[in-house]
């Protein structure tokens, strides 16, 4: 276990000391993956048009893949750059990301490209994370370390219904033994729910078995018109860790308290937490949380959910209730008290006069999505697969969403 530890620790020194900037490790090898050099390989870059840009882009006609590597050995890739000529967020939706460690042939990553890449709802944003950047809203940056022992495949399948006109990219790798006994592989899991059930959380990573290390989220929401612009996010994060089944080991005190910020969220991106889109008027929500300083690791298994939650004064419930908005009354907040519903044998009805009159807390259905992000000693995993792009595209509400996002 202590060279799981200290291969994590290695992987994720995202700051570079000084002393870093000068060692030359022995047998390591820079290698750049692109149209260029598609394989990677030494003494073979641009050789097309003779060296004069001879295949700096390629198309994805709609139905078909591209390889973005395709390599053996050992190595880390360290860093993935690319664009898209279509940036719509139907085409992001549609694209799929997929990567594959050590010839398996299952994938480890099989996720929508643009929430891969940080941000969701089929959006693009200026923004920069420790693990995603985007620095003017037009390009998919990665830096997170992707260790494979046997080799190393992502390839890109346009799932549209259209062509996709140019995608440029490079992923910059090494070449390199690993001296850990037991290497930890990345992965990522989407997910989305169109219109979650009051009181069933929504699952961010389904129950995974193994070792490693949960690296954290991106989460979009669209909320449901039903509860108006009332609050949404008091939801709490939960973490089941190594045989937790009834209760978490770990669990938040919110939806804006998990990722940093507190009463209320707007625009920010801070390295480790962030809220991308905030658009209460259209109810268009991104935001996300990367536990880098704040490690999570699992030893036989993990899963985290969150709740759909969200909160209004009591009159304003039962308004949302009379016009027709589903919702489970859960605690009301009328200071100095603070009344537990769930827990009371015989709870008063939301309408009953004995309910007291305070802000009242309740779970709400709303459409989430979200991106999973973590480590596993093993190069394959036991979820469930992408689902469907018909699933992943529907109901982006396109249009206002790109015009008044931020």
């Amino acid at each position: 276990m202590k060279t799981i530890i200290f291969s994590l620790f290695i992987l994720m020194s995202l700051h570079i000391t000084a002393q870093n900037l000068y060692d030359l490790p022995e047998n390591v090898e820079t290698r750049w993956a692109s149209f260029e050099n598609p394989k990677a390989k030494k003494g073979v870059a641009a050789k097309e048009n003779q060296g004069a840009k001879g295949h700096p882009f390629d198309r994805i006609p709609a139905g078909e893949s591209v390889d973005l590597v395709n390599v053996n050995g050992s190595g880390v890739i360290n860093r993935i750059w690319l664009t898209i000529s279509d940036r719509s967020p139907e085409m992001l939706r549609s694209l799929k990301i997929e990567m594959f460690w050590d010839d398996e042939s299952q994938p480890a990553v099989s996720v929508p490209l643009g929430d891969f890449f940080g941000v969701g709802l089929g959006k693009r944003v200026a923004f920069e994370s420790a693990f995603f950047s985007d620095p003017e809203g037009r390009s998919f940056n990665c830096t997170i370390p992707m260790p494979f022992k046997t080799g190393a495949r992502i390839t890109i399948t346009n799932e549209s219904d259209k062509r996709l006109d140019a995608i440029f990219y490079d992923v910059n790798m090494l070449q390199k033994k690993h001296t850990a006994n037991e290497l930890l592989y990345f992965h990522a899991y989407w997910n989305r729910d169109l219109a979650t059930k009051p009181g069933t959380a929504f699952t961010l990573l389904p129950k995974v078995e193994g070792k490693g290390r949960f690296l954290g989220t991106n989460i979009g929401v669209f909320t449901n018109k039903k509860y108006e612009d009332t609050w949404w996010g008091e939801g709490e994060v939960k973490i089941y860790l190594d045989g937790d089944t009834n209760y978490p080991s770990l669990a938040g005190s919110g939806t804006e308290d998990y990722i940093g910020t507190a009463y209320g969220q707007g625009t920010y991106s801070n390295q480790y937490q962030g809220s991308l889109v905030a658009n209460k008027e259209q109810g268009a929500f991104a935001f996300y949380r990367y536990h880098i300083p704040d490690p999570v690791y699992f030893y036989n298994d993990i899963k985290v959910t969150i709740q759909q939650m969200g909160g209004a004064p009591r009159n304003k419930v039962r308004e949302l209730v009379k016009n027709g908005a589903e919702l489970i009354p859960v605690t009301v907040d009328h200071a100095p008290n603070f009344t537990k519903l769930l827990e009371m044998k015989n709870p008063p009805k939301l309408n009953d006069e004995d309910f007291p009159r305070g802000w009242t807390n309740f779970y709400r259905s709303d459409d989430v999505s979200a991106t999973a992000y973590f480590y596993l000693n093993n190069p394959t995993h036991n979820l469930p697969k992408l689902q469907p792009q018909e699933t992943r595209a529907k109901d982006l509400h396109t249009a206002e969403i790109v015009k008044n996002g931020l």
